[in-house]
């Protein structure tokens, strides 16, 4: 029996380090949350695309949005963390102090939820995506998987869903409504946005002055 339960272990082992490799030069096949997506919607809208296609506006108003230390943490903004935990703890509604890499760690090999296991499992995952991929690397797969909109990933997708455009060519305005969605692309909608949802496009506006993409 227990040698058994150690060959499953060894080729869960194997898999993830083989998935891992991949992940440093490839996109993924698909994830957990895009199959959740698909169930439920009845579609699978993506388009992976490079970095260099991406364009600058779109990345700057994600960073603004969900991270802006992303180019100067080790994976971990332990000052939200910290925030978030004493948010939470006064019995309010749930904050979360997840970074990108962190968000990218649980995108691509886990699943939604905030179990302490998979938390515990995104901690080792965004350690070693810092370190075996790399900041750009980690955005790129970021931008390419991140859920925007019902059954709708990744920037790409999401530009020509609600701008009919290539996420290149989206203006600094249009690229903020996108990110405004986040983290709760399900509930907004950019075509039809709430006064909470106007509020955050124009503060992510202002934010985007401050980032820098190095």
């Amino acid at each position: 029996m227990w040698k058994k339960i150690k060959q499953i272990l060894f080729i869960i082992l194997i898999l993830n380090v083989v998935f891992i490799i991949w992940g440093r030069f490839l996109n993924p096949p698909i994830t957990i949350t895009q199959i959740g997506g698909l169930f439920e919607y009845g579609k699978l809208q993506r388009d992976y695309i490079s970095s260099e296609e991406m364009g600058n506006n779109v990345k700057k108003a994600v960073i603004a949005s969900e991270d802006q230390k992303f180019f100067t943490h080790n994976g971990f903004d332990y000052t939200a963390i910290e925030k978030a935990m004493k948010h939470n703890e006064k019995g309010k509604k749930l904050r979360g102090g997840s970074t990108i890499s962190q968000q990218t760690a649980k995108n691509i090999f886990l699943w939604q939820g905030r179990s302490w296991v998979r938390k515990g499992l995104e901690a080792v995952y965004t350690f070693i995506i810092e370190k075996f991929w790399g900041k750009d690397i980690i955005l790129e797969r970021y931008l390419n998987s991140i859920e925007m909109g019902q059954g709708v990933f990744g920037v790409e997708a999401a530009a020509e869903y609600y701008f009919g455009k290539p996420s290149k060519d989206l203006t600094a305005s249009e690229a903020a409504w996108i990110a405004a969605v986040l983290p709760n692309p399900k509930k907004y909608d950019p075509k039809n946005p709430s006064p909470y949802l106007r509020k955050k496009h124009s503060w992510i506006m202002r934010q985007m002055r401050n980032v820098s993409l190095k």
